[in-house]
């Protein structure tokens, strides 16, 4: 089968009548065996996948047997997986899941910042506080690393290193999803200081795609896949929060796109009902066309429905107001 290839997907951001900037848009549609079926632009290009992959790099927590040991819940599989706002929910978790494995925020070597969430950041600055680790948006990923080490007697401290066995175990299950060889695979360090593996987008695609269809799969790999899917379906406030475009789609459509945003304009989604996986790069990593780029390309490949069409109807076309809330202009995919 030819596979429909397509120019680069453009977002526009217009001012009145006049297209004021635009903004270039990367995405590879590939199967579970690797086969590219849809293209726009470039999907050979290196990215790394910063946040838009921890629903692969939670698999450890799962293989290795250690959620089922300390009785992890869906809930905490999902904040595991997710870019969180710092809502009260969202901290919550966190700190339950630490304070039942004996951990606490300490632990955390993720930096802090602070929270996503508007009225969370008021609540910090408030009181003179920058943000802490917990209020990061990675917090929940790396309290699962962190359980996962402790529970199998590596040391908790240093766990953002590459060469931590957890770690090593995080990496190899990225490399596995994404046949990403390792040894020639770029590495850097990703905002919340662990590593992030270099790889071309389809490969980003691909490890969706095994998300999405993991039949291919082993048993043990199978199984993790589908505690994770069902987690993050059951539960979409915790992959973000309120407002966020991840929480908003997976919720949108009952779970049948799995999204999950990247820093510097990418994303990753497991395309349930299609077997597919999507990624997804902005070549200028700005993030206000990632979610009208997400939403057009869900749209194009007839994941979204009527309903879905109302619901996410302003990220198929983003209005632009001014410091009035005055509406200006919009951000869309040019025709």
């Amino acid at each position: 089968m030819p596979v429909e290839t397509h120019q680069p997907l453009v977002i526009e951001c217009t001012r009145g009548t006049i297209v004021e900037s635009r903004h270039v848009v990367d995405a590879a549609v590939v199967d579970a065996a690797g086969q590219l079926v849809t293209a726009w632009g470039d999907t050979e290009t290196m990215v790394y996948p910063r946040s838009g992959i921890k629903s692969v790099q939670v698999l450890p927590l799962i293989e290795t047997g250690v959620a089922y040991q300390l009785d992890v819940t869906d809930e905490e599989i999902a904040v595991a997986c997710s870019s969180h706002n710092a809502q009260d929910k969202h901290l919550s978790v966190v700190r339950n899941w630490l304070k039942r494995c004996g951990l606490n925020e300490s632990h955390l070597e993720c930096g802090g910042h602070l929270p996503y969430d508007t009225a969370a950041a008021h609540a910090c600055i408030r009181v003179g506080d920058a943000g802490q680790p917990i209020h990061n948006m990675c917090s929940g990923k790396h309290s699962g690393i962190l359980a996962t080490a402790l529970t199998l007697g590596e040391p908790t401290a240093g766990y953002v290193h590459r060469d931590h066995p957890a770690q090593m175990r995080v990496s190899q299950a990225v490399a596995d999803m994404s046949d990403t060889d390792l040894q020639h695979a770029p590495f850097a360090v990703d905002g919340c200081s662990i590593p992030t593996i270099g790889m071309p987008l389809a490969a980003l695609a691909l490890a969706a795609a095994r998300i999405a269809d993991p039949a291919k799969l082993t048993p043990a790999r199978q199984a993790a896949i589908k505690r994770i899917r069902g987690a993050i379906a059951a539960h979409p406030f915790m992959i973000a929060g309120d407002g966020r475009a991840c929480t908003r789609v997976i919720e949108a459509t009952s779970g049948r796109a799995l999204v999950k945003f990247g820093a510097e304009g990418v994303f990753f989604a497991a395309l349930t009902d299609l077997g597919l996986g999507l990624a997804l790069k902005v070549r200028d990593g700005t993030t206000r066309a990632t979610d009208v780029a997400l939403a057009t390309l869900l749209d194009r490949l007839a994941v979204l429905d009527s309903d879905n069409h109302r619901d996410l109807a302003d990220m198929l076309a983003t209005p632009l107001r001014n410091w009035a809330g005055i509406e200006v202009g919009v951000v869309r995919a040019a025709t």
